[in-house]
């Protein structure tokens, strides 16, 4: 299965619903709407059972946050449906493998999130099924972001492809501090391990977003709400808004563009007028000389445009002789 992120020449966008909705599918369908209205290229959301996730001994209190947050199978079917039938995408974190069996018709990639990237007994039941995975990389070393990539692939043979795994930059905290997010980790995984890398955003703004594209980011996650105001919930915090996308995809494009391509080439801008020409300088006499006069440096000046020699043959010429009378800053002809 070929990862959206492969062939994409614009980073796939995903707005995070999360646990924003507290449980209340109502607001989840309205915030699932406002993400489709954003733009986004994908909405994304968390599948998981307080039961399953969080010991109800060990963290009591956890354990009962999520339960309270939950969300029937039937009603993350329907905000699937709802996605799909406005062309946008469905995602989700699912935190409980057996969810696979009703959700994974509706997913074009596994998202594991930074907590699970050590649980490597659910992390083999995502990589038998072989689609592609995108994986956060909050609290972990490099060394440990290695070591499940080369259990990935143990258990499957598809994620020796390197763009099976996207990798994600991330700090798992909300929110994040300017200076925690550490976007030179984006160059780092790219550059050590090879794989396609992208950044889920904790920050309380977009900058951090669009440095992250600048840097080649080809994912970006980030929380999507309905209005930061009043809220308690800490992911509301780090959420943008409906409008706050629509200006960030406008800031992204910009960023593209000027980007451009990374072949270094004269541009059709700068060929199109002359420039190369015109802009360059070739050598020129600086003094009157006669036909069959000896060029010392002191008779050549280099002058634009670039007429005759090129200003790089300066040194090849000395020595040479003039094939005709040439006037003071006229082209030169040489004898060959």
């Amino acid at each position: 299965m070929r990862p959206v992120w492969s062939d994409s020449p614009q980073p796939i966008l995903i707005a995070e619903i999360g646990g924003n909705h507290e449980g209340d599918f109502d607001y989840a369908l309205q915030l699932c709407n406002l993400a489709i209205e954003s733009g986004t290229d994908y909405v994304k959301f968390q599948l998981y059972t307080g039961d399953t996730l969080v010991s109800s001994v060990e963290s009591p209190d956890r354990h009962k946050h999520f339960r309270r947050f939950e969300l029937s199978p039937r009603q993350h079917l329907q905000l699937a449906e709802r996605c799909r039938s406005a062309g946008v995408g469905y995602c989700a974190s699912v935190w409980d493998p057996d969810m696979l069996d009703w959700i994974d018709d509706h997913l074009d990639f596994y998202k594991i999130g930074s907590g699970d990237l050590t649980a490597w007994s659910v992390l083999q039941r995502f990589a038998e099924r072989g689609k592609p995975i995108l994986l956060s990389t909050g609290l972990s070393t490099l060394k440990e972001t290695m070591e499940t990539l080369a259990f990935l692939e143990q258990c499957n043979s598809v994620y020796r492809e390197l763009d099976q795994i996207a990798l994600m930059q991330c700090t798992a905290m909300y929110p994040i501090e300017e200076r925690d997010a550490h976007l030179n980790v984006i160059d780092t995984l790219r550059e050590t391990i090879g794989r396609p890398v992208g950044y889920s955003d904790h920050t309380r703004d977009t900058l951090a977003l669009e440095v992250a594209v600048a840097k080649g980011a080809q994912v970006l996650e980030f929380h999507f709400t309905d209005s930061r105001a009043d809220k308690t919930f800490r992911d509301h915090k780090v959420s943008l808004t409906r409008d706050e996308v629509i200006v960030l995809k406008q800031r992204l494009n910009r960023i593209i563009e000027l980007l451009g391509e990374p072949e270094k080439r004269p541009l059709e801008c700068e060929i199109e007028p002359g420039h190369v020409t015109s802009f360059r300088r070739a050598i020129y006499a600086r003094v009157d000389l006669k036909a069959g006069d000896q060029l010392q440096s002191e008779h050549l000046v280099a002058l634009r445009p670039n007429h005759g020699i090129d200003a790089r043959r300066y040194r090849e010429i000395v020595g040479k002789r003039v094939k005709r009378d040439t006037r003071a800053f006229e082209a030169l002809e040489l004898e060959e």
